[in-house]
This record gives C-alpha cells, sequence and structure tokens, in this order.
C-alpha cells in the first residue's frame, strides 16, 4: 500500500502548523513511559507539533527523557498521581490552541481521571483518538455516544479485544470469533471509527465500510505497541486526513515498521521503541 500524496508531498512554504497539533492526555505515576512512546510517534510520523499534558508531578521526570522536540502541559493531579477531573477547566482551555486530541495511553483508572475522560469526550467537539484507559472509562457509560451523535465530531476508538469486550459486557472469545461483524455493528452504532486490534486488524467506520490490515506479527505483541499506533493514527488525523483513512493507514505503517523491526531484533527481541526506530523506514518503502 502507498500511503497518501497528502502525507508525502509537503509545499516549499510549508510550516509546522500546516501539519496540526497534537495534545495528548497521557500517563500516570506508574505508566509514564505510555505517554512518551505515544508522543514520539505522533512526532516521527509528521506532526508539525505535539504537546503532552500530564499529571504535574511527573513533568521533573519526564523532561529528563522526553524528546527534545515534545511541549508539556502540567495538570492537577490526584493523590494517587492520575489527571484529576479538577484538571478540566486547563484542558478545556488549552483545546483551542490544538487540532486533535488523544485520550488514554497509561491513565490509570482512578475515579477522578475517569470522570474526567467521560466530561471531555461529552463536551468536547475536538477529533479525538481514545486508546486504553481513556476506552475503559467508558465502560458503562457508551450512552455518551448516543448523547453526541448530532455533533460535528471525529472520534477513532482503538481498543483490544479485552477492551472491547469490556465494553459490550462479552466474553474475550465472542470477541474473537466474530471480530469483522462487531467492529462494523460497534462503529455504526456508536457512530465512529472502531480499531479492532490484533491479528488482522478491523478497521470499521460509521457507514459500515471495513479494511483488514495484512501487515504486523506476533511480535508486535509487546507493552507499548498500541501507544506507539495512537500516536500514528492523531498524527495521519492532525495532517488533514479523514478519520478512517488516517486509522487505515496508520496501522498499515505501524505493521509495516513492526515488521521491518522484526526483521533485525526478531520477533522475541523486539520492543515498541523499536517500531517507532522502523517509522521512516516503512515510510520510505511506502511512498
Amino acid at each position: 500500500m502507498r500511503l497518501p500524496k497528502q502525507l508525502l508531498s509537503r509545499k516549499t512554504n510549508s510550516h509546522k502548523g500546516d501539519f496540526g497539533h497534537i495534545f495528548i492526555l497521557a500517563g500516570s505515576l506508574r505508566f509514564s513511559g505510555a505517554a512518551l512512546l505515544c508522543a514520539e510517534s505522533a512526532l516521527r510520523c509528521g506532526a508539525g507539533l505535539v504537546t503532552l499534558g500530564v499529571p504535574e508531578k511527573l513533568v521533573n521526570a519526564i523532561i529528563r527523557v522526553k524528546p527534545k522536540e515534545l511541549m508539556l502541559l502540567p495538570l492537577s493531579q490526584t493523590p494517587q498521581g492520575s489527571f484529576s477531573v479538577k484538571s478540566y477547566k486547563k484542558i478545556k482551555d488549552f483545546l483551542k490552541k490544538i487540532d486533535v486530541l488523544i485520550i488514554g495511553p497509561g491513565l490509570g483508572q482512578h475515579s477522578s481521571t475517569q470522570k474526567l475522560v467521560r466530561k471531555i469526550v461529552t463536551d468536547i467537539d475536538k477529533p479525538m483518538v481514545l486508546d486504553a484507559d481513556g476506552l475503559n472509562a467508558l465502560a458503562g457509560h457508551l450512552e455518551i455516544f448516543s448523547a453526541i451523535r448530532s455533533k460535528p465530531f471525529s472520534k477513532i476508538l482503538t481498543p483490544h479485544p479485552g477492551e472491547i469486550a469490556r465494553l459490550l459486557g462479552k466474553s474475550i472469545e465472542e470477541i474473537q470469533k466474530n471480530r469483522k461483524n462487531i467492529a462494523r455493528s460497534f462503529a455504526i452504532r456508536y457512530n465512529c471509527i472502531l480499531v479492532l486490534k490484533g491479528n488482522k486488524t478491523v478497521i470499521a467506520d460509521h457507514k459500515g465500510k471495513i479494511y483488514i490490515n495484512n501487515t504486523g506479527n506476533p511480535g508486535m505483541a509487546t507493552a507499548g505497541s498500541g501507544d506507539v499506533l495512537t500516536g500514528i493514527i492523531a498524527s495521519f488525523l492532525g495532517q488533514g486526513l479523514d478519520a478512517f483513512s488516517a486509522a487505515k493507514y496508520a496501522v498499515y505503517l505501524h505493521g509495516l515498521a513492526g515488521d521491518l523491526a522484526a526483521e533485525e531484533k526478531t520477533e522475541l527481541g523486539m520492543i515498541a521503541s523499536d517500531i517507532i526506530e522502523k517509522i521512516p523506514e516503512a515510510i520510505k518503502i511506502s511512498s
């Protein structure tokens, strides 16, 4: 598959504002690495600007290891080191400056954090990618999507089988036996783009369109791989692709980068950072 010209061809007078400002709400005291993997992959896939919103007491630790190109926004936190719902106003004000919002990697499942996620999903119209604990916060609250059906938005949900099983109240076995139909029915019912991760990742849109991906390998079943994918999707969305196309091309490129990483590191020896390292080579192959 070739990536679209929209991603590959840039005007000579381009500036960073032309390629999207991605705002990532991610990380907690236990899971700061997820936020960094997501941010680095977004940068590596062409996002013009990336700001990482993190619980305020994580800032000093993250500054020591973050990519130099990444901006930070400290936000109110719970005593356990995750986002507090008290940070909502500051987040809402900052959203005026950005193009795409990511919610989820490494958030944790504190009740205040989950309340914040639900408030943002309900109230904010920005294009967004929901992953990991951003999805877990919606378990038992999918009626939120019914309430916002009429608003102009692009929401991309990226569950693995366990997460969508939790959202739907089904077993993982049920999900895996009927991946294509479950992805399609979910996307139609909740008016979103659904990326059901796993072997032959399924992407479905709100009109029933389906794409089944053929890149990737079992070595990508490693901590942080999904966080890398989330960053790629948001980066492509911020560069102007429609939500379905952003998800489709991101899943393809993510899998191809993983295949290249496996060739060099082996499936057994690869980690999520290796996928990011191979993104430029994957882009060249897909150009």
